[in-house]
């Protein structure tokens, strides 16, 4: 039997929750809380708005790629996700490799956007063997316009160190001393589903990064 996206984030949580320390674990749990009191969900651009155009560049050739390009050969599916160090990205990410050959069969089209740096992309696309685009989209900007953006608390700061986790050299190449705001930023787990007219036919972010919608809900409606 397949298990749902949401069943594997859940086991990824459980493990976590054995590996890391509980007051380490507290601090993560208040992040989420606050960036969840901050509205950030209620801020995502609804089904029936209008998509922002965008032009990215891919990681995989370094070439730039546009929504209105993509748009013009079927349907768009967005997924913004944090980066490679989160392991529920890359389930999500991995999830999505398997269904790609089925979004195609129904005229569509898959790209994933993360503020970190084609060259963290590029391995993650190795490692990973993803198929689909994989953009680059520098401190977030393309995320804030989709209302799915924020920068990430000072505690929750310490807490990434704590755990090894460098975002502003994920993001931008920079150490903790040369960290610039824009290079911590990111988005929440995000999905959209945008028609050709680049009409928004879906969309879903939650503040709970443990938390993602399930591919069949987007494939359901092509």
């Amino acid at each position: 039997m397949i298990r749902s996206l949401q069943d594997q984030l859940d086991a990824i949580t459980t493990n976590t929750r054995k590996l890391v320390q509980a007051e380490r674990l507290a601090v993560s749990e208040q992040a989420t809380a606050e960036l969840f009191t901050s509205g950030i969900e209620d801020n995502i651009l609804k089904p029936g708005t209008q998509a922002p155009a965008f032009s990215l560049i891919d990681a995989r050739n370094r070439k730039p790629v546009s929504s209105a390009d993509l748009l013009a050969l079927g349907p768009l599916v967005v997924s913004f996700f944090r980066g490679r160090w989160c392991p529920y990205c890359i389930t999500e990410l991995e999830t999505w490799r398997e269904l790609a050959p089925e979004l195609r069969k129904r005229g569509a089209i898959l790209v994933a956007m993360s503020p970190q740096t084609a060259r963290q992309s590029s391995f993650m696309i190795d490692q990973h063997a993803l198929t689909f685009p994989v953009l680059t989209d520098p401190g977030a900007s393309v995320a804030e316009q989709y209302g799915v953006a924020y920068s990430v608390s000072q505690a929750q700061r310490l807490y990434y160190q704590g755990i090894l986790i460098n975002i502003p050299f994920n993001n931008a190449g920079l150490s903790y001393h040369t960290a610039t705001e824009a290079s911590w930023r990111l988005p929440v787990a995000a999905t959209f589903l945008i028609k050709p007219d680049s009409t928004i036919a879906f969309s879903q972010a939650h503040a709970d990064f443990r938390v993602r919608p399930e591919p069949e809900e987007i494939l359901s409606l092509l």
